[in-house]
């Protein structure tokens, strides 16, 4: 069995051990959107319990739902550390006027997903009245103007009613050429289209 020396590190005069490595910040900050009738901000852990609460209900039945609350938790998290990893993830959706969760919103690449989504959960009261499609116009423009992105798509089931109507105002359209994610469960593929389409 290979062992790894240890050794004592040697005291500084003041008895006090110094850092020899410089500390580094390679953490991607965080964007602040703001709409007209709201903010997208980073996500804190004081949304969870809102965001687990949409997961663990029947809510999440068109994303692989229910989940149990650790499931929940790891989602959450592989949201804000796609932030770290890719420069891009989740926003937490916002009223501008204050702090009640309504929702997230975000843009990901889950593992084993082909390519990047821009997809949308809300809490039930704040369906129906065009909260997601504000915040989803805001982050789609984000993707394309500040990431350079020249496409991007949304993952729905074919069930999903609302996210359909929503992606079919934003211009999107079911791209039968698209490569689809291995899974049991029925997934449609809506392209946005391309930036210089939206001009």
């Amino acid at each position: 069995m290979l062992r790894h020396r240890v050794t004592t590190p040697k005291r500084c005069p003041d008895k006090r051990r110094r850092a020899t490595a410089r500390p580094q910040n390679n953490m991607t900050t965080i964007p602040t959107l703001t709409t007209d009738r709201l903010t997208l901000r980073p996500p804190t852990t004081a949304d969870f319990p809102a965001y687990a609460e949409i997961l663990k209900s029947d809510r999440s039945i068109y994303m692989g739902g229910p989940f149990s609350e650790e499931s929940a938790w790891l989602d959450f998290c592989a949201g804000v550390a796609g932030w770290h990893l890719h420069g891009y993830g989740i926003w937490t959706i916002t009223p501008r006027s204050g702090e009640q969760y309504l929702g997230t919103i975000y843009l990901h690449q889950e593992f084993g997903d082909p390519e990047r989504e821009l997809g949308w959960i809300l809490i039930k009261d704040a369906e129906g009245k065009g909260y997601a499609r504000e915040a989803a116009f805001a982050v789609r423009r984000y993707a394309y103007d500040i990431l350079g992105w020249q496409t991007v798509v949304s993952y729905i089931d074919p069930a999903n009613v609302r996210s359909i109507n929503l992606a079919t105002k934003m211009g999107a359209a079911v791209d039968p050429n698209a490569e689809i994610f291995a899974t049991e469960d029925p997934v449609l593929v809506y392209r946005h289209p391309a930036p210089e389409a939206i001009q």
